[in-house]
């Protein structure tokens, strides 16, 4: 039996009601303006949290170099809120095994260097990726791909173990087939990921991948500059300032879907989420993300808008269990009774915000009610402590800085609470500040007993949470179980959704029994907007399109 999709009609975004007030924050603009359409004269500058990291967004697993290369870059599979939907193809299909994938390709697709979208061009990106060497196949640059697709061509044993799940692809005109090896919860998912945007082969011929030898080579300088890649996106990447921190895009009119409305889109680095709202309440930009939840309400008030998504993210606290004293049971149980997460929901998150019992959001398909879970009770994490022989545990607690992330709305607050709290009960905490570029790959190197990190989903599959961190053992965690990865490897493979979602619900629970790490609270982000402008759709996933949002003429 084959499945097949086919592409639904584009919405249309309708303009928030929130944007006919506060008129006369945008008169004086307006009056010198008269009669001129600012969408084509006034750029639109956002304000984000934090830089990109590349131009080629496979080396990308960060959400702020996303943000922009999905206006620039499409992908086969898109999402309507958290449904997966056509993208740059018109309509896709699975064998019954789940290991053929064909996709039908939209006819007339341009990239922005002019090279036409055809099935060969699709090849060429995914046989670029699993003909990766070197460095190359580091989860350091390529941590997407290598977590859909598994090892490469030709494995770098001292990178790299893991065989690979690509198993080719064949291209005939508009019809790209894709072949994995074993099915897998990642799929078709993987395809709407802005990791597997689909780059012109015109413009990859500019560039060889040889720059990265080790894992710690830095990135290639063209991943660092703007229009070496083109894409089939409704906008062209013309600028990236590295010293202001910003970021330039145009509006590309042969796009193949309706035209951006704006002309010009800046993208500003503004990591302070207070600086951020200033610079909103001063013109100076039109929109930005992670609003401060004490911010929002005074924004409603002053005339802005504030749209809030749906909450489809995690924050958790890590014990890195090849700590010592994190690698006992019982004090890890004892820290986590010590923790007030719900003053941390009531005092951090904006309203909607909840205390998390699981490494998944209850929107998710094998969310359980059946998971352990440690209520806040500092005396008998005092008694744990004590009966494990750590009553003057010492622990170096790590926190990001400069960055403020959708799950995460203000780190260093969250890490005063945390920190108190187990100071409460006795445990002596170091903190260690990081800045946000040095502390994924400090975390994940394993060098941070306790940590705070979280995850928006990707798509709606329960693996793309769990899997993520518990599907083998990683430094960053020290969390080794066997029947854990077994089990995970195994729900992933399984094709009939609900038994998936039953083995997902057992194995929600049998995580928490093992408490590799305390789920802390599920945030719903907001993004603020002037009020002359007409915003996009918000998504669940962050993923914006950005070419649908408008000034109000």
């Amino acid at each position: 039996m084959r499945t097949s999709r086919t592409a639904p009609a584009r919405r249309v975004v309708a303009a928030s009601a929130g944007a006919a007030l506060a008129l006369g924050m945008v008169a004086a603009c307006s009056s010198e303006r008269e009669g001129e359409d600012l969408n084509e004269t006034t750029p639109f500058i956002f304000g984000s949290p934090g830089d990109p990291s590349s131009m080629d967004p496979v080396f990308a697993s960060d959400g702020e170099t996303f943000r922009i290369t999905r206006q620039v870059f499409d992908t086969l599979l898109d999402h309507d809120g958290t449904e997966i939907v056509p993208g740059l193809a018109e309509s896709w299909e699975q064998n019954a095994e789940g290991t053929e994938w064909t996709f039908n390709l939209r006819e007339g697709v341009t990239f922005h260097d002019g090279a036409e979208l055809d099935a060969a061009a699709v090849c060429a990106n995914f046989d670029r990726w699993h003909n990766f060497t070197g460095g190359y196949q580091s989860p350091n640059y390529t941590y997407y791909y290598s977590s859909f697709f598994g090892g490469f061509a030709e494995n770098d044993p001292e990178i790299t173990q893991v065989p690979s799940n690509y198993a080719g692809c064949t291209a005939d005109g508009l019809t790209a087939t894709i072949a994995i090896n074993e099915y897998t919860a990642n799929f078709p998912g993987a395809f709407s990921m802005a990791t597997t945007a689909i780059v012109s082969p015109d413009s990859l011929a500019q560039i060889t991948d040889d720059e990265i030898v080790t894992a710690e080579d830095p990135l290639p300088a063209y991943t660092q500059e703007a229009g070496v890649l083109a894409g089939t996106g409704a906008y062209e990447l013309v600028e990236w300032d590295h010293g202001a921190q910003s970021v330039t895009l145009e509006r590309f009119d042969d796009y193949w879907g309706e035209t951006a409305k704006v002309k010009t889109l800046i993208f500003n680095t503004i990591s302070d989420e207070t600086a951020r709202r200033q610079a909103l309440e001063a013109g100076d930009i039109q929109g930005y993300d992670l609003v401060a939840p004490a911010d929002v309400q005074p924004l409603l008030d002053a005339g802005f808008q504030v749209p809030t998504r749906d909450v489809f993210n995690v924050l958790y606290l890590t014990y890195q269990q090849q700590t010592p004293g994190l690698d006992d049971h019982a004090v890890r149980e004892a820290l986590s009774n010590a923790i007030d997460r719900q003053r941390i929901v009531d005092s951090v998150l904006p309203p909607g915000g909840e205390v998390a019992t699981q490494f998944v959001p209850p929107t998710i398909d094998g969310w359980s009610d059946q998971v352990p879970t440690f209520e806040y009770d500092p005396d008998l994490a005092i008694e744990k402590l004590a009966a494990a022989g750590q009553s003057d545990l010492t622990l170096e607690f790590c926190y990001p800085t400069d960055v403020t992330r959708p799950y995460m709305p203000a780190p260093k607050d969250i890490f005063d609470i945390i920190a108190a709290d187990l100071e409460a009960v006795g445990v002596t905490v170091e903190p260690t500040p990081i800045t946000w570029t040095e502390y994924i790959p400090t975390t994940r190197s394993g060098d941070c007993p306790l940590y705070l990190l979280g995850w928006t989903g990707d798509f709606t599959d329960a693996y793309n949470f769990l899997g993520t961190w518990f599907s083998e053992e990683t430094t960053e965690w020290g969390f080794d179980d066997q029947a854990i990865f077994d089990g995970l490897a195994a729900a992933a493979a399984e094709p009939d959704p609900a038994t998936r979602t039953a083995l997902w619900a057992d194995l929600n629970v049998k995580i928490m029994e093992l408490l590799p790490g305390l789920p802390i609270s599920h945030s719903p982000p907001s993004i603020a907007f002037a009020a002359n402008v007409t915003p996009m759709e918000v998504s669940p996933l962050t993923q914006e399109n950005f070419a649908q949002l408008s000034y109000n003429n």
